[in-house]
Order: structure tokens, then C-alpha cells, then sequence
């Protein structure tokens, strides 16, 4: 193993990453930008200098974030969470969310059509179709489950293909849709949903006792582990379900409220998951990958712009809140944890749970679309 391999080195750089990355919005030009998106730029740029390694090439630091760390910054960031914000928020959400879910398949249709991608591929073009159709509409694990039942993880180039635009396309997007809303309400204001009002993150700095540090990773960890518990006595239901109730149960007792410090470490966990997103974006892997490669970005690359101009163009004629359309959007292409990402770093904690809870209906829904859609075409 080699000095940048080492997991040690590797969590140190992501922490000095989201540290560069908060310090870049000390400027107006950095805080244009935001802290999540520079995290994820920092990173990508990392990674293809090498000085860390790709989360693709798999390492304990990367497996542990998605593991732990992720969840986990989601269940503390969700103890903020007032269950009012349901009320106003979730059925937006949901609307935009089965719009955009609608707009993915659009845009595998028409890439599938325009891109003919059956040449580059083969006989397995279909299932890859059906691939790319479940993890635009509710994450990754649609992606695999498809790619599983027709064996396209045993066809080891193809897979490794996809894995890399997958990452590669998915990433710019959800770049693109931090930064969208900010200049779409300037440009074409849209009246914000009442619980964004009383929801506004009232300051950026906390003051975090050990008392209170204790009790929030004690409730996180604690709640981690009874959600998998719970999952072995009800397989069906997803592992997040039970992670979201627990800390949405929690968030509404007095004594949960008065502990300070869940905004900043659950937004911290997040920041370091997202900047284990930006070293996917492994643009050597995808060079050595050579016409296939191209062929599967021009592929991917137009249905992700024919979801983004239905879902917004559609969500602009109805007058959507643009924050919620982005939510919407991440809650589709990239699931729960990059959905729950959008509205902190959008300043929407009203739309924490429904991010979530829509992420966790794709993690569903985009199983079944994806073998729909496979064996259509």
C-alpha cells in the first residue's frame, strides 16, 4: 500500500478538503459557489492528480463513509426537523419528484433512439438502458440491482464503463443543481413554500458542549445500530425507513431540540461524503475506456439534460418553488443521502424529510421502471 492509499492520509486530506472548501466562502465569489460544491471540485481535482485515490478503487475510509458516516449525517442532520414542514413541503416534493421520475424515462427513451448505443454495446445495451433508467430515478441501488439480474457486472469493461459515467454525469448534475436555484429566483423569482420562512437556518456558527456532542453521536449511533436491528426483523422494509422515523420521532422531544451542534456535525458528515462523491469523477479510467466510453457519455449525458429540462421547464410553468425542484431532482439521480445534501446546502430544512422519504420511494420505484424499461427495449 502506498502513502496515498493510506486511509489515515486519505480521511486527513477529505477534512482539509471541506476546510479549503468552507474557507472559499469567506469570499463573494466562493460563497456564490458554496461550500459543497467546492468540496466536491477540491476532490475531483484530487483525484485525478492522484494524491488521493479513487473511491472506485475501493479503501476503508471510502467504504466506512458510505457505510457509517453518510447515514449517520443524515440521522443527525434530520434531528433538526420540525414534522410541520411535512405538511407544506412534502406533497411539492413528491409531485416533482414522480415528474422527474417520469422526465428520467423521457430521457433514456429519447437517448436511446437519438444515440442508438445497441452498436457500441451489444445485446446487453438493454439492460444498460434499464441500468441507467433505475439510478436516475431513485440511486445506486437500482443501478446495481438491475445490472445484477442481467449480468452485466460479469461483463467486466461494460460494467466498469457505466460505473464511470455513471459518476462522471451524475456528479456536474448535482453541481448543477446547487447552483441553479439561486440564479433561477433571481432571474424568475418563485414564491418560496410558507415552511421555508420559519425554516431558515438562524446561524452559522454553534457552540457545541461535550455534553451535547455526546448525546447527538450517542442517539445517531445508537439509532444506526437499532435501524439494522430492525431490518432483520423486517427485511422488506429499507434500512433508511427506520433511520428516518427514529430521528424524526427523536427531533420532536424538548430535550433533543435544546442540543446544540446538529446542524455542524451533520452537515460536516455530509461535506465529507460528498467530498468522497467528487473522487468518482475519475477522468484517466474513463480515457482508457476509449469509444464505448463515448458513446455511454453522449447516452447518459442527454437523458440527465432531457430529465433536467422537463422537470424544470415543467416545474417553471407551474410556478414550482426552485428549491424544490432541485431537491426533486437529487432525490432522483442521486437518492437520499445527495437529496437531504441539496436542502442543507440550499438552507431548506423544511425539505430534510420529504428529501428523504421521496430518495427512499426511488430507492422502490426505480427498480422496477429499470427492468420495465429493459425489457421494453
Amino acid at each position: 500500500m502506498t502513502f496515498t492509499q493510506e486511509p489515515i492520509f486519505i480521511a486527513g486530506t477529505l477534512c482539509i478538503a471541506v476546510f479549503f472548501a468552507n474557507w472559499l466562502t469567506r469570499f463573494p465569489w466562493g460563497r456564490t459557489v458554496g461550500t459543497p460544491i467546492w468540496v466536491i471540485l477540491i476532490c475531483a481535482l484530487l483525484s485525478n492528480l492522484a494524491v488521493i485515490p479513487s473511491a472506485m478503487e475501493g479503501n476503508p475510509v471510502y467504504d466506512g463513509v458510505f457505510i457509517y458516516l453518510a447515514p449517520l449525517g443524515i440521522f443527525i442532520a434530520l434531528l433538526e426537523v420540525d414534522l410541520k414542514s411535512l405538511k407544506n413541503a412534502g406533497l411539492p416534493l413528491l409531485g416533482m419528484f414522480l415528474l422527474g421520475s417520469a422526465a428520467t424515462v423521457v430521457g433514456v427513451l429519447a437517448s436511446w433512439f437519438l444515440v442508438n448505443p445497441e452498436v457500441k454495446i451489444g445485446e446487453l445495451a438493454p439492460a444498460v438502458a434499464g441500468m441507467f433508467t433505475g439510478t436516475y430515478i431513485g440511486g445506486s441501488i437500482n443501478f446495481n440491482a438491475v445490472a445484477l439480474h442481467y449480468k452485466v457486472n460479469e461483463a467486466g469493461n461494460l460494467f466498469a464503463a457505466t460505473t464511470v459515467v455513471d459518476n462522471l454525469i451524475g456528479t456536474p448534475w448535482i453541481i448543477a443543481t446547487l447552483i441553479l436555484p439561486k440564479y433561477l429566483q433571481k432571474l424568475f423569482p418563485r414564491k418560496k413554500l410558507a415552511s421555508a420562512q420559519s425554516g431558515e437556518k438562524i446561524q452559522s456558527i454553534e457552540h457545541i458542549s461535550i455534553s451535547s456532542l455526546a448525546s447527538i453521536l450517542a442517539l445517531g449511533l445508537l439509532g444506526m445500530a437499532i435501524s439494522k436491528v430492525l431490518v432483520g426483523w423486517f427485511p422488506e422494509v429499507p434500512e433508511i425507513i427506520f433511520l428516518t422515523t427514529l430521528a424524526l420521532i427523536l427531533a420532536q422531544f424538548p430535550s433533543v431540540q435544546q442540543l446544540y451542534g446538529k446542524q455542524t456535525l451533520g452537515f460536516f458528515f455530509i461535506l465529507i461524503f460528498l467530498a468522497v462523491i467528487g473522487t468518482l469523477c475519475d477522468f484517466g479510467a474513463l480515457a482508457e475506456m476509449g469509444e464505448l466510453a463515448g458513446t455511454l457519455m453522449l447516452f447518459v449525458g442527454l437523458l440527465v439534460l432531457i430529465h433536467g429540462i422537463v422537470l424544470f421547464g415543467i416545474g417553471a410553468l407551474l410556478k414550482m418553488d426552485w428549491d424544490v425542484l432541485a431537491v426533486a431532482s437529487q432525490a432522483n439521480v442521486g437518492g437520499n443521502t445527495t437529496a437531504l445534501a441539496a436542502a442543507e446546502s440550499l438552507n431548506r430544512p423544511d425539505l430534510l424529510i420529504p428529501g428523504v422519504l421521496v430518495g427512499s420511494l426511488g430507492n422502490a420505484l426505480g427498480t422496477y421502471v429499470g427492468f420495465a424499461v429493459a425489457g421494453f427495449l
